[in-house]
């Protein structure tokens, strides 16, 4: 009983909380959060946690500055991408005693918003590329480590946000200069619209169940037709095979059984 108050407490909270990010300009109602190199998405996530967490934000502890300290002492970090910048922070932070979540937001579904100069909207649109919970593999590839780590917790974050882009006189190159052609926008930033789902990660077993079912010795081809089989999944997503068992595998999480030419085989020991 008291399980079931206690969740139906935070679906209300995050459902209350999730109005305000709505219609609230965070901007200028929420100056007391750092702002500077951060996104409006990460700032969104940062309050709902905040709330969420009766915890304190930007909070300077053991050379380190956290974004959430919550009120029992736990720490939590927002990262929107790029999550192996974090790994020396994390380590740091378990060694002092510290258990530490991750929260990374994934989007499902994103939309475009284009503004000239002035910030008028001049287009908005939805972006054809959907996103897939087999895409956080990717980000797995540089924190492999902690993921059987008992003081560590990934928490994924299924959203619906909007691109803000800038239009420009003439075609440009991104701020990271990493666009092969020159376009007529920049990027200036990310806005969270709504959260479909979360997913906690805090043991082996979590991450184990995002695989669709496989034979008792299975192979990268074996993973890509299956996820090529879930109607839930975009097409693309079945390519992400080889980087999924390179992960579960670097993390001890499946073994490898035999070889078969160049083809590896695993299992997942259960």
């Amino acid at each position: 009983m008291h399980f079931f108050v206690d969740n139906l407490k935070k679906f209300y909270i995050f459902s209350i909380i999730l109005i305000r990010l709505n219609t609230i300009l965070f901007d200028t109602l929420y100056m007391g959060f750092s702002t500077s190199n951060e996104s409006k998405l990460h700032n969104s996530l940062k309050i709902l946690y905040q709330e969420l967490y009766e915890g304190q934000t930007e909070v300077e502890q053991d050379g380190h500055v956290y974004d959430i300290v919550t009120k029992n002492g736990n720490i939590i970090e927002i990262q929107t991408k790029n999550l192996a910048k974090l790994l020396p922070k994390i380590l740091d932070s378990i060694e002092k005693g510290h258990n530490v979540k991750l929260v990374h937001p994934l989007p499902l579904v994103t939309r475009i918003e284009t503004q000239d100069k002035e910030g008028n909207i001049i287009s908005k649109r939805k972006s054809p590329k959907k996103g897939s919970i087999y895409d956080i593999f990717r980000e797995l590839t540089g924190i492999y480590i902690l993921m059987t780590n008992p003081h560590f917790s990934l928490e994924i974050v299924e959203i619906e946000m909007t691109e803000e882009r800038v239009r420009t006189d003439e075609a440009v190159q991104s701020k990271n200069g990493r666009r092969r052609f020159r376009r007529n926008w920049n990027k200036t930033g990310k806005r969270l619209d709504t959260i479909i789902n979360t997913r906690r990660f805090s043991k082996a077993e979590d991450y184990l169940a995002l695989l669709p079912p496989l034979p008792e010795s299975f192979c990268a081809k074996d993973l890509k037709n299956a996820i090529s089989e879930e109607k839930d999944q975009p097409a693309r997503a079945a390519a992400n095979a080889h980087l999924i068992l390179w992960v579960l595998s670097h993390a001890g999480l499946i073994e490898q059984t035999e070889t078969k030419g160049r083809t590896k085989y695993y299992t997942t020991g259960g």
